[in-house]
């Protein structure tokens, strides 16, 4: 499939989607308030990512809930749920664990082209003199790639609670035991090679080098790497500080947002060749014990 994937499953999970090759993580949706919580927040996050269209009228109109994993279909299931919405501008709340490199960076750079802002966290049912309507609780996951989709947003801001977490690209079929495993030089060239775009894009959405480094110094072996509040502002993760910037219904007056870098010229050395191979690489972390708690 010519996939590289970034994602957080644990052993049993992952022992049942290696033999359909492809990693599931996330969620059902397009419908009015998808509700996540809990337990039900884990399985949704690991099955193929979903949106749907989330209302709060009247007054901050909606957001788009993305939950899931993406993968070679989530593009298309995007252009599908966009198609007869006018979502120039809109906010997309994530709730991820990762996915397909290749892409997220197809789906990031629609994101970019549409305008989107970004943020993390959960759509849930919430009481209101006017009667039921959607809030966003914080406490959610943005894990592997979802970090990337987050970087997508024209604006973005990460919550109090929220987890953002990195972790590096490693060939999928070999994620359970990464160390044990033996590799060919294709592998290696297939990892070398989406590496590669996902410095491009990275640099495009004007993120810095500071997250390519924090991502790709966490072996699958290990625990993925949250990203501390000062993480988040040195890798320009966070534009603002009020989620009221994205929506200004929820939360107070909008507050100044925190000065971001531009996008970085890319080097020619980041621009992706046609591949002939269709070797998928994927990063599947499933070492120690965070990614089998509940909420992880």
């Amino acid at each position: 499939m010519g996939r590289a994937v970034l994602s957080c499953l644990n052993g049993g999970a992952l022992g049942r989607l290696a033999a359909l090759g492809i990693v599931l993580l996330g969620f059902a949706a397009d419908s009015s308030i998808p509700v996540t919580a809990g337990a039900g927040s884990l399985e949704a996050r690991r099955q193929p990512m979903k949106f749907g269209w989330v209302a709060c009228d009247p007054d901050c109109g909606g957001w788009i809930s993305a939950v899931g994993i993406v993968t070679t279909d989530t593009p298309k299931d995007f252009e599908d749920f966009a198609r007869d919405r006018k979502l120039g501008g809109a906010t997309v709340v994530l709730d991820s664990s990762g996915g397909s490199v290749n892409d997220a960076i197809t789906l990031g750079r629609r994101w970019r082209k549409l305008g989107l802002a970004t943020t993390v966290g959960t759509s849930v049912p919430s009481a209101s003199p006017l009667g039921s309507r959607a809030r966003i609780e914080p406490g959610a996951y943005c894990e592997s790639m979802c970090v990337f989709l987050l970087l997508a947003g024209n604006s973005r801001y990460v919550p109090e609670g929220a987890h953002v977490r990195v972790h590096q690209i490693w060939m999928g079929d070999r994620a359970e035991d990464a160390r044990a495993a033996s590799y060919s030089a294709q592998d290696m060239s297939i990892v070398e090679r989406d590496i590669g775009r996902l410095a491009k894009f990275t640099f495009e959405m004007g993120g810095t080098g500071d997250l390519l480094s924090l991502a790709l110094s966490v072996p699958p072996w290990e625990d993925l790497h949250e990203l501390s509040r000062t993480e988040l502002r040195d890798t320009n993760l966070i534009t603002t500080q009020a989620i009221a910037d994205l929506l200004p219904g929820l939360g107070g007056a909008p507050a100044k947002t925190v000065a971001s870098a531009e996008p970085k010229p890319v080097q020619d050395r980041f621009t992706p060749q046609p591949a002939a191979a269709t070797k998928t690489a994927e990063a599947l972390p499933t070492g120690g014990t965070a990614a089998a708690q509940p909420g992880h």
